[in-house]
């Protein structure tokens, strides 16, 4: 257990609780079509796949860095019920993300993405898991965390998380990836 909240209990997802993670990406309007891989270097079989295979290619991807002991994410829990999942790990683990790669990727930590079930938003579990984030970042060595962010009218990338969320941790805006997104760094 990394963190507890009011309510809420923040795990490192492994190969205990990898179960709780498919169910709550597999779930109505979880994020089931890119398994959290949008951002993550993958073989191109993966990239390229669509439906039901690419849902399973992808999904076999994201178990596989479990199994081999990566950092993946992290889980909210309220009352042993999987509520909430944050795509974390090191930068050089999202080769994707956008973003000015001016810092050292290895000590840089990032987050790619949020997913919280409508019925459970509103209750502070991203703020939740972007302490926990932080929190394993630092441990982990981390001497930077960088994000990227949109404004809270944006309509899309909202998945990515809101500037005003990073800001409530002392993130700083550094530069735009594209027209929407802000990228956001805090020293660690």
């Amino acid at each position: 257990m990394l963190r507890s909240g009011m309510t809420h209990v923040i795990q490192s997802v492994d190969q205990t609780n990898f179960a709780d993670l498919a169910r709550l990406i597999e779930a109505r309007g979880g994020p089931h079509y890119c398994w959290c891989m949008a951002w993550r270097d993958k073989p191109p079989e993966v990239t390229r796949a669509k439906g039901t295979e690419g849902r399973a290619l992808r999904r076999a991807a994201m178990q596989a860095r479990v199994a081999r002991g990566d950092h993946v994410g992290l889980l909210a829990y309220d009352g042993g019920t999987p509520v909430g999942w944050c795509s974390t790990g090191p930068l050089s683990t999202f080769a994707r993300l956008g973003g000015p790669r001016d810092i050292d990727p290895a000590k840089t930590w990032a987050i790619s993405c949020f997913f919280v079930p409508r019925e459970h938003r509103g209750q502070g579990i991203s703020h939740a898991l972007t302490a926990g984030a932080i929190d394993t970042a630092r441990a982990a060595g981390a001497r930077l965390f960088q994000v990227t962010a949109v404004d809270a009218a944006s309509p899309s990338y909202r998945f990515m998380g809101k500037v005003g969320l990073y800001e409530s941790f002392g993130f700083r805006k550094v530069a735009m990836a594209g027209t929407r997104r802000h990228v956001m760094r805090l020293d660690l």
